[in-house]
């Protein structure tokens, strides 16, 4: 069974997913650069151990980085998981889990990089939304991409009202492709695709 680590900044509503989802995965550790983070007591009622690396003590990326990554690395995960941990890392950082470090971005990347994606489609005009697990690499919101989920853009979509319903799929897709990470399904291929063994039964079961 591969141990993962999950790192969150706030609620945590992905990493509830992710717990709720009762994956073939030992879940380690919930780590958050927030000490009110509520997503920590969530984990806590769930015997998961906690962690808070705050980034405000440390004069830079490179420090905090560090930081926390001997903190993930005390837990020797197969996996670390970003659950709306909104820190930049540096590229040391990405090099050492690379092929091991999962992000879900709450677009259909690689449209709508960065912050206020939401916003960001309804002022595009885009009639398709959603979001996108990939493999963390040093360009910001970029990576092999292991899974999608879209939603249509309704005429009357508010941010609020599109950001609850491409939620709704992150809390889908997420745990679907741990799951997969798990199970050794997926290869990164040389050309920086992901490919997901058994696809088309996946798909149909």
């Amino acid at each position: 069974m591969k141990t993962i680590v999950i790192l969150i900044s706030g609620r945590g509503s992905n990493m509830r997913a992710i717990v709720e989802a009762n994956l073939p995965v030992h879940i380690a550790a919930v780590i958050s650069n927030q000490a009110e983070a509520g997503g920590l007591s969530y984990a806590q009622s769930k015997g998961i151990a906690t962690a808070v690396i705050d980034h405000r003590g440390y004069a830079s990326r490179g420090t905090f980085d560090a930081a926390l990554m001997q903190t993930i690395d005390a837990f020797n995960p197969d996996l670390v998981v970003l659950a709306g941990f909104m820190r930049i890392f540096t590229e040391g950082f990405v090099n050492h889990y690379q092929g091991r470090l999962l992000n879900i971005h709450p677009s259909l990347l690689p449209a709508f990089p960065g912050l206020a994606t939401h916003e960001q489609a309804l002022k595009a005009g885009v009639k398709i939304h959603g979001c996108t697990v990939h493999f963390v690499t040093a360009q910001v919101d970029h990576g092999p991409i292991v899974a999608q989920a879209a939603v249509p853009v309704k005429a009357d979509d508010t941010p609020a009202s599109l950001a609850a319903r491409v939620l709704a799929q992150e809390h889908q897709i997420y745990p679907q492709a741990i799951r997969w990470f798990a199970e050794d399904r997926l290869t990164l291929t040389p050309d920086g695709h992901v490919n997901v063994k058994d696809w088309e039964t996946l798909n149909e079961s």
